[in-house]
């Protein structure tokens, strides 16, 4: 097999993989509970995520998991530009609004909460755990969801907060912090 062989290898779906087990196993993957905000004024919107993690140091980068169904995934892309916010516990209210729950959608999501204006015009959370502005970067699509590679603009960090973390189908914190 030549190199550009295994450039363009692409391995095959394998349609016996259960996928209530699949999911079942990714559930088992405690993971940071994050609120993506997008856009500005109406077309403001957002999504929760837990694939989130850092990408690269140098630049500094991170990687983001979006469902292209999500009406989040044109917003990014005509924003070029979105905010990671790594939610505290006790923000639980605000994951849930993100991810749908009630039905409030766009711009609505954001009511309630306190939020701060970032350099990219991308909302940020007040009292979140970190709040990292990023330029979209790249967005790689694979399948039903799209990488998002996002090049970071600036990070604010609180003290003295613990995150809010998702496990096991439900929101855990970490016991002794």
């Amino acid at each position: 097999m030549s190199i550009i062989d295994l450039a363009n290898y692409m391995p095959s779906y394998h349609p016996s993989v259960d996928v209530p087990a699949f999911k079942h196993a990714m559930g088992r993957l405690a993971g940071a509970v994050s609120v993506i905000t997008v856009g500005t004024g109406q077309a403001r919107t957002g999504f929760t995520a837990t694939s989130v993690s850092s990408f690269s140091i140098d630049p500094p980068t991170i990687l983001v998991s979006l469902n292209k169904a999500s009406s989040s995934w044109a917003a990014v892309l005509d924003a070029g530009s979105f905010a990671v916010n790594i939610l505290a516990n006790g923000q639980s209210d605000v994951a849930d609004r993100f991810a749908g729950r009630g039905g409030i959608k766009g711009n609505d999501r954001y009511v309630g909460w306190d939020w701060d204006r970032l350099g990219s015009g991308t909302l940020g959370l007040a009292g979140a755990v970190s709040v990292i502005d990023c330029d979209l970067d790249e967005a790689i699509e694979r399948h039903s969801h799209a990488i998002l590679l996002g090049r970071v603009r600036s990070v604010e960090t609180s003290t003295d907060v613990s995150p809010l973390l998702y496990w096991h189908g439900s929101y855990q914190n970490l016991a002794g912090v």
